[in-house]
């Protein structure tokens, strides 16, 4: 017979519940800037800058320190451990100047993937040992929120039902252990859009593995009122030759979330997966205008899509640091539109916006 043991006190989980609701707050999404080192050398590399801990301070300064409106746009902003402890170029630690600003600091906490052995290059996440001790220091230093990040893959036999298994047990552990310590769990189980499959399959093994996802939170006592959710949208696959509108994307992908997500998760903050930076938007906005109930905030949580045009336009100089936060802070404002369903496209979208952002088995 069950038997429900103490878990969270209400205290703890008011505080929780109040942190997810300050993240995706109405028009609010999450800025991902926790690019590990070795993504950040292949950014840097498109532009031609050398990768040094000092070129990685200076673009994240220049997000970072952008107009304080950005917060309104911004709820929160997922740091890199190295990006956590590094100071703006007015002397004051990142998460300061993030906080000063009214927007939420969050973490990235797993430690990559590790192969599945016998399965089709299937993967989990590592990074639980430890994870606990590792989730009261940041809580110290400053943040109130964390992610994980799962990665499956469509192919003729995959996700297979132990990748599926796995990557869903890891993440309710991870959830489990930020709770204690007082972070707001993002649960990210990302799908990549590698592959021809068409919308229907992804839809389908989306729907599997968010299924299996809130099964297992479940058994692990997680308080859904104080998690976020970080799913792909449901997309065709980036070989598939049918080209799907914004509109089928967003019906597909509110369906897959109505029939597995409980209305209990305060938001869903979509991945841009490789998507250009307009994409991402439009379908973000259709979404967010398809005519179903939807009981969650469904926001963003972009890295690239909201990165890349103000990386184009900074390319190492200082001269260009303020035409760089223009762009960032532009985009911020499409996408923070777009999660009210309100953003009008003008036919002008930059060369940039309009980049795709794909990198095949995306390694974050």
């Amino acid at each position: 017979m069950t038997h429900q043991f103490p878990g969270l006190s209400p205290a703890q989980k008011k505080e929780l519940a109040d942190i997810a609701q300050r993240i995706v707050a109405p028009g609010k999404g999450i800025l991902a800037a926790d690019e590990s080192t070795g993504t950040m050398a292949k950014r840097l590399q498109k532009i031609n800058v050398e990768n040094t801990e000092e070129n990685r301070r200076s673009f994240r300064e220049i997000l970072f320190s952008s107009d304080p409106s950005i917060a309104n746009s911004i709820g929160g902003v997922i740091f890199f451990h190295e990006t956590l402890y590094q100071k703006s170029d007015s002397g004051k630690l990142f998460p300061q100047v993030v906080k000063e600003k009214g927007i939420v600091v969050g973490i990235k906490v797993d430690k990559g993937t590790a192969g599945l052995n016998g399965t089709d290059g299937e993967t989990t996440t590592q990074g639980l040992d430890g994870l606990s001790e590792r989730c009261a220091q940041y809580k110290k230093d400053g943040c109130d929120f964390a992610k994980w990040r799962c990665v499956l893959k469509i192919s003729h036999g995959c996700p297979s039902a132990l990748a599926i298994a796995e990557n869903a047990n890891v993440l309710a552990r991870y959830a489990s252990i930020c709770q204690q310590n007082g972070l707001v769990p993002i649960v990210e189980p990302e799908i990549l859009p590698d592959g021809d499959h068409n919308l229907q399959r992804c839809q389908y093994v989306t729907e599997k593995v968010l299924a299996a996802v809130y099964k297992a939170l479940n058994d692990h006592h997680v308080y859904l009122e104080g998690t976020l959710l970080k799913p792909n949208m449901v997309t065709a696959g980036h070989s598939c030759t049918k080209k799907y509108t914004p509109e089928d994307v967003a019906l597909a992908t509110v369906t897959t979330l109505r029939r597995t997500v409980p209305a209990a998760v305060p938001g869903i903050c979509f991945l841009s997966g490789g998507q250009s930076e307009e994409e991402a938007s439009l379908n973000l906005n259709a979404i967010n205008q398809v005519p179903l109930h939807r009981p969650w905030k469904l926001t963003f949580s972009y890295g690239r899509a909201l990165q890349a045009s103000a990386l184009a336009a900074w390319l190492g100089k200082t001269a260009n640091k303020k035409a760089a936060q223009e762009t960032f802070c532009s985009r911020a404002k499409i996408n923070g539109l777009a999660s009210k369903g309100e953003y009008k496209p003008a036919n002008t979208a930059s060369q940039a916006a309009m980049q795709s952002l794909y990198t095949a088995s995306y390694v974050y």
